[in-house]
């Protein structure tokens, strides 16, 4: 299916970032694959140097087989196309040490994540299910946030903000010392590891040169704040984003929105 002329300026623009809005079934993933050949056949980038984010496994297996029947199999080897967390598992793997992780981490679950918590804050929670659900939503929150648990114990203002931000430190620490990852920690970690060493930062900007992000609108603060640091920070950043028309968060959350 040939592309209107909207759609193609918008796979055309490569000199600065672009925000695509369209509403939904427009065409949008049509038009990421579309850009993706583009930016190999047409602005001499290497496959292996572009990254396509998006939000659900299936929508990144799509969005992959799209890709391949564009471009074939073999020219599109080493592109990455994954979620979020996918591609922030891949920056910790290869990170591990600056993290100062074993390379052998394991990952919990919801049930893993529910049954530490519930044993660690027996004490304080007595297993009310009520409480440990609200405390597991709590750091969930405070993790795509970007807060860490001394900051979380910082901010507590009440009792119960208190108690769960000490519940966060536990949390935290038997995580660290066994080794283990939950699924927030697979954005919270690569964002904070990027945030503060710019020799990892820089080498993944290098990796990354041109980064497209799918369903933009639905970004929290954690991926939003990754998507900022794996971007170059010359004037023309090198990244493009679609976002459907029903909701413009880029106003909402006072951030700059780009339109090419």
């Amino acid at each position: 299916m040939r592309l209107n002329p909207s759609q193609q300026q918008a796979v055309e623009f490569v000199t600065g970032p672009c925000l695509v809005l369209a509403g939904a079934g427009s065409g949008k993933t049509r038009v990421i694959t579309n850009k993706i050949a583009h930016l190999i056949h047409h602005c001499g980038y290497q496959a292996r140097h572009i990254a396509a984010v998006t939000f659900t496994n299936k929508a990144a297996r799509e969005m992959k087989e799209r890709v391949s029947q564009t471009l074939g199999r073999k020219e599109a080897r080493g592109l990455m196309i994954s979620t979020f967390h996918t591609l922030g598992l891949e920056i910790i793997k290869r990170e591990y040490k600056a993290l100062e992780m074993k390379s052998n981490f394991s990952l919990f679950d919801d049930q893993d994540q529910l049954a530490l918590l519930k044993e660690l804050t027996e004490k304080w929670l007595e297993n009310d299910k009520t409480l440990v659900a609200q405390l597991i939503s709590t750091i969930s929150n405070w993790k795509n946030d970007l807060v860490d648990p001394q900051r979380a114990a910082e901010l507590a203002r009440s009792e119960r903000d208190k108690l769960f931000a000490h519940c966060y430190g536990l949390y935290h620490a038997h995580m660290r010392a066994c080794n283990v990852l939950d699924f927030d920690d697979l954005i919270l970690l690569p964002t904070l590891l990027l945030q503060r060493n710019e020799e990892v930062r820089e080498r993944w900007q290098n990796r990354l040169r041109y980064l497209l992000v799918d369903e933009y609108q639905d970004t929290n603060t954690s991926q939003y704040e990754l998507v900022k640091l794996l971007v170059a920070t010359a004037p023309a950043l090198p990244w493009w984003a679609t976002m459907t028309s029903r909701s413009t968060p880029g106003a909402a959350r006072g951030r700059r929105t780009w339109c090419c």
